[in-house]
């Protein structure tokens, strides 16, 4: 165990010798280090969650166990690793351990070390399990830092020009590595892609029909920010129950690669009832893995100001929906902080269409009267302006205000 321990202090080594960029995130989370609380940083793989754990850890003495390590997890024993880290790691502060989702009963170990009063940092890629493992053997011990790929301000660091940037992110994405080198962006997202379902889900669950799993992500994938009801993806994929296609949403949803946006409604109900709207963690898995032979701007812009309002803190079904009006006019995003709306949101790549203007305006102002709010917002590509539309304000901002 000792020599595990030892090679993985090595690569942590040569990680560290590598120059990262500031996550937004990283200031507000260094106070974090101060408590006792467990640090769980959650993400997509290869998003930086371990890069930010390092940083939040940087000038510190901390212990390192990465359980991406098929060495580690056949071989573990929790009192020989905690022996072997105490030899490799005299002393340690803090102990991160890396993507600790992939070692069995990982939760009830990490009490057992909590309990020693081991300052813990740990990573994961599975929002589900972590989280609910978390709050039920740890409830009220830990604080969760989401991770997701970089922003486009963090994106923009790493570029070489920046009047190609924009439109190179909205096609790309923000993947680290992508971001470092575009050229590798279609070989690298698809086997980025092809390696979350295998690992993340067939493995971990045990999944027997693969085919009707990955059918399902072609078919969620081609078809993100449309709405989609169980009952219409059972159908389409030829699942065998609506209950399956329930099953494997979730398991889609779990490593952070599809999110299921709820619509809102008073009554919870009708709410959980209505169609689904469709969206991926990341553009470039659209542009890497989609078959359709045409680009569709207005949509990925509408998925990458989705993920935008994640990395602000909003997350679908808990503060984030989209509407429908009582004239069946949608809305792209409803925001909501407790009982309150706090903004409608309408994306529109290109605005200056007059018919456009027309049905974005007045579907924002049809749900602002439904829902009683008058924070109206249109989120375009290059446009900033504010327009009084049949007595109402809407603001149009342009995606760097975002």
């Amino acid at each position: 165990m000792k020599n595990i321990v030892l090679s993985q202090k090595e690569e942590l080594k040569h990680l560290q010798s590598i120059e990262y960029i500031e996550r937004v995130q990283y200031k507000d989370s260094l106070p974090l280090l101060g408590t006792d609380l467990i640090k769980l940083i959650t993400g997509p793989r290869r998003a930086g969650k371990s890069v930010f754990a390092m940083q939040l850890l940087a000038g510190k003495s901390f212990g390192y166990l990465n359980f991406d390590d098929a060495k580690l997890l056949s071989e573990f024993d929790e009192e020989a690793v905690y022996d072997a880290l105490r030899e490799v790691y005299p002393d340690f502060e803090y102990l991160l351990l890396d993507e600790v989702q992939n070692l069995p009963n990982w939760d009830l170990w990490v009490s057992k070390l909590k309990r020693r009063g081991v300052n813990l940092v740990i990573t994961g890629s599975n929002a589900k399990m972590l989280s609910s493992e978390m709050a039920t053997v740890l409830t009220g011990r830990y604080v969760e830092i989401e991770i997701l790929p970089f922003s486009p301000e963090e994106a923009r660091l790493l570029y070489k020009s920046v009047d190609d940037m924009n439109y190179e992110y909205l096609k790309c994405g923000g993947f680290p590595e992508v971001v470092k080198h575009r050229d590798i962006m279609t070989g690298y997202l698809s086997s980025l892609y092809d390696s979350i379902i295998l690992k993340d889900i067939v493995h971990r669950y045990k999944v027997r029909k693969t085919d009707d799993l990955r059918n399902l992500s072609d078919f969620l994938l081609e078809n993100y920010g449309n709405q989609l009801s169980y009952n219409e993806i059972t159908r389409f994929i030829g699942l065998s129950s609506v209950n399956t296609a329930k099953k494997f949403c979730g398991y889609l949803s779990e490593p952070y690669l599809f999110f299921f946006l709820p619509r809102f409604d008073n009554k919870v109900k009708l709410m959980y009832n209505a169609p689904q709207k469709i969206y991926i963690v990341d553009n470039g898995f659209i542009t890497a893995k989609s078959i359709s032979l045409s680009e569709n701007l207005g949509r990925m812009f509408e998925n990458q100001v989705f993920v935008s309002l994640m990395r602000s803190g909003y997350k679908p079904g808990n503060g984030m929906f989209y509407y429908r009006t009582k004239s069946d006019k949608e809305i792209d995003f409803v925001t909501k902080e407790g009982n309150k709306i706090k903004a409608l949101i309408q994306v529109s790549y290109d605005i200056s269409n007059p018919k456009t203007r027309e049905r974005e305006f007045a579907a924002l102002c049809d749900a602002s009267t439904e829902l009683n709010c008058d924070n109206l917002i249109v989120v375009t590509w290059s446009y900033d302006d504010i327009v009084e539309y049949k007595g109402k304000v809407i603001k149009c901002v342009s995606r760097a205000q975002l």
